[in-house]
């Protein structure tokens, strides 16, 4: 019997639940370990190249260094049967774990860090037990739980903008629970890329730690369930009486979704085509060379991006992630012809998405020995 799949991952992480999710409910056998484990500084770390979760071993010992990676690791061999065939279903897919991974990252993080009263014993927990046990351990904890502290605020939430923060966020959520009123997943009777993306902010930050998690519970408890049986292996969903088991047919996209979609652009069109300028901005003064790290902390801090949400300006780093996810968003687009192509402008429109389309890099980021880096 071959070994299992090693996850080096963490419970409170919110891009760990992605990949997690993903092994679970393709029924991927895995054994999970934190970057606590001696194994991780020694044997994962030289090929991942950052020390950042989640990080994936297969039973090779190939080492696959971050979420969408370890997707697509078992997506494309199969031709990626967690996106749906349909062009407009496909499209929101893509775009949900864009928005997912990237766009809510606001309220994951005020949430988290900004209710200490209620979050702070659970929080320190998991922080404390991922890190190895030497005598710095209490002091390393309380320093990347800072660090972690800051990025709320980088991200864009300060005492100016944390009551829209959370007017959109519970606006969302309720939105999002009359989705789920009627289908288990996003797209119908079986998760999808996008159920995933959607789930990283969902379960780690705000399905799980204690404020934001007795808020989903109970403004949102379909949500709930959609966040418990998105980590269950089987379909989990008794209470809708008259399942199915694909996507929805004729490539059908719910009006609940496109409320949905509608909300969530407020802050993510904006957002996304201020960071595109500050970005693009510093491609000009000071082009990368080719190969060159575009993602993570090996990578030059492209600044900040301003941006107004219902009158309030915010200010956010700008995040070449975004657009590493966002190419295959725009790739889809630019791939489809005549009808199929109109027919996903006209729901980008309708969703009130349609710049996302033009809000491009000039460079292309691509991926290469477990590094995101300029084309």
């Amino acid at each position: 019997m071959s070994q299992p799949y090693r996850l080096y991952a963490m419970a409170h992480s919110l891009y760990s639940g992605r990949a997690r999710s993903y092994l679970i409910k393709n029924k991927i056998p895995f054994r999970e370990l934190s970057t606590g484990h001696e194994s991780f500084k020694h044997e994962v770390l030289p090929a991942a190249k950052l020390p950042t979760i989640p990080t994936l071993v297969t039973p090779e010992g190939e080492v696959i260094r971050d979420g969408a990676a370890i997707i697509s690791h078992f997506e494309e061999p199969r031709g990626w049967p967690s996106l749906p065939s349909g062009p407009r279903q496909r499209l929101l897919s893509l775009l949900f774990d864009v928005i997912g991974t990237d766009g809510l990252l606001r309220p994951a993080m005020h949430y988290r860090w900004n209710f200490p009263e209620k979050n702070q014993d659970f929080v320190s927990f998991h922080f404390l037990h991922s890190q190895r046990e030497t005598p710095e351990r209490q002091e390393k904890t309380e320093s990347m739980m800072n660090r972690m502290r800051h990025a709320a605020q980088i991200f864009g939430v300060d005492p100016d903008t944390a009551m829209l923060v959370e007017t959109l966020y519970l606006e969302f959520l309720s939105a999002l629970e009359k989705h789920f009123e009627q289908l288990p997943y996003l797209f119908g009777w079986r998760p999808s890329l996008g159920d995933y993306g959607l789930l990283a902010p969902l379960y780690a930050h705000l399905g799980r730690d204690p404020y934001p998690a007795a808020i989903m519970q109970q403004c949102a408890p379909r949500v709930y369930r959609w966040v418990e049986r998105m980590n269950r292996p089987d379909d989990d969903m008794a209470e809708y009486f008259q399942a199915g088991e694909d996507f929805l047919a004729n490539d059908e996209i719910p009006d609940t979704l496109v409320a949905v979609l509608r909300l969530l652009a407020e802050d993510f069109v904006p957002e996304t085509e201020a960071a595109a300028l500050a970005i693009n901005n510093r491609l000009e003064k000071t082009p990368p060379a080719s190969a060159d790290p575009a993602v993570g902390r090996l990578a030059d801090a492209p600044g900040m991006a301003e941006f107004p949400v219902r009158g309030t300006k915010m200010r956010a780093l700008a995040q070449p992630h975004r657009f590493f996810l966002l190419q295959r968003v725009q790739d889809h687009v630019d791939e489809l012809a005549g009808s199929d192509q109109q027919a996903v402008s006209d729901l980008l429109a309708q969703c009130a998405l349609g710049s996302i389309v033009e809000h491009r890099l000039i460079r292309r980021i691509i991926r290469r020995d477990n590094l995101d880096v300029w084309e």
